[in-house]
């Protein structure tokens, strides 16, 4: 099984992409992605058809404020979807959008300095053109980063995130189907202990079972990175648990894995109700989505680093509480 085609159409997009002038994007989207795509995009983007409205609603707007963008991937790999029996193809691609944030950018005021946009996108390849995008990124990072606090508390460490230790995330050539298969399996036996947090053993030994113990858990900006089990479980995963209830059953559209790397992402993941303390925010009896994208490194037969992207501002505002400072240039799909 190989996965050139695939990449070597989503990596001349890229190109494409990065080397247009802003008014330029609509044609280069028209020529790699098909007219009725469908691309998912955190609050306030939301849900877009077609080449054209992600050019105009996202792109643009972006380049706009971010001017000189530069791409910085850490990851990139492909991969069978197992959510639908292995039958579609996708690319993954994850880093950095990097620029000078020299214009206004969904109301957040410039600061003419370096900025970076985490992101990770999901997308599908059929018939030589891009059908299908997850495209999720850590807006209250770069909040953060232009001098502003969206959350009043985090509990684990806020940084810019690196890509893996080995700095060998980068597949562009096709990785053996055995690592890959050993990846998933990986992933797929921490999904299912991880289930309705019903597992029954204590915190610790739970993600024993999945994890490394010198694990690095690198999540979003408003709760923050950690490392180590001990450290994980006491700065995210058990305050988590302890402010949510009546979690769902997980779902997602898409999972897959390359070599030593492999992710999946949901619309949503799953819902839950927050009882309270989560973030600092009070609770709520309105069960809200968890839009998540997470991306993985196994090492041996254990996880050992995992990068999170979770649309942190959907789940507050179906809360009640907008956390932009303005939403109103750009109207949610």
């Amino acid at each position: 099984m190989t996965f050139q085609t695939e990449k070597r159409l989503v990596r001349d997009f890229y190109a494409a992409l990065d080397g247009a002038e802003t008014d330029r994007i609509p044609d280069v989207l028209a020529r790699f992605v098909a007219p009725d795509a469908r691309w998912r995009g955190f609050y306030p983007f939301g849900e877009r058809v077609g080449p054209q409205d992600v050019a105009q609603a996202f792109w643009m707007p972006l380049r706009r404020s971010l001017s000189r963008l530069q791409r910085r991937q850490d990851i990139f790999f492909a991969g069978r979807n197992e959510i639908d029996g292995f039958e579609s193809t996708w690319v993954v691609s994850m880093g950095h959008l990097m620029g000078l944030f020299d214009a206004p950018w969904l109301g957040i005021a410039p600061t003419r300095k370096l900025v970076f946009l985490r992101y990770c996108e999901f997308n599908r390849v059929e018939d030589g053109r891009i059908t299908e995008t997850a495209m999720y990124f850590d807006i209250p990072h770069l909040m953060m980063q232009a001098g502003l606090k969206p959350f009043p508390s985090q509990t684990a460490a806020h940084l810019v995130q690196p890509g893996p230790m080995a700095h060998d995330g980068l597949l562009f050539e096709d990785a053996p189907a055995a690592e890959g298969q050993k990846t998933l399996a990986a992933i797929n036996a921490m999904i299912g202990d991880l289930g309705s947090w019903q597992l029954g053993l204590p915190l610790e030994e739970e993600l024993a079972r999945t994890w490394h113990d010198d694990m690095l858990w690198w999540g979003p900006a408003g709760i923050g990175s950690t490392y180590t089990i001990e450290r994980y479980a006491k700065q995210h995963s058990g305050p988590f648990r302890a402010a949510f209830t009546n979690r769902s059953a997980t779902t997602h559209l898409c999972r897959l894995a390359e070599g030593k790397f492999g992710g999946f992402f949901g619309w949503p993941n799953f819902t839950a109700v927050h009882r309270g303390g989560f973030m600092g925010l009070p609770g709520s009896d309105t069960p809200a989505e968890m839009r998540v994208i997470d991306i993985y490194r196994r090492e041996g037969d254990k996880l050992a680093e995992n990068w999170i992207f979770i649309d942190l501002l959907h789940f507050w505002k179906m809360q009640g509480h907008d956390i932009l400072p303005q939403t109103a240039e750009i109207a949610p799909a």
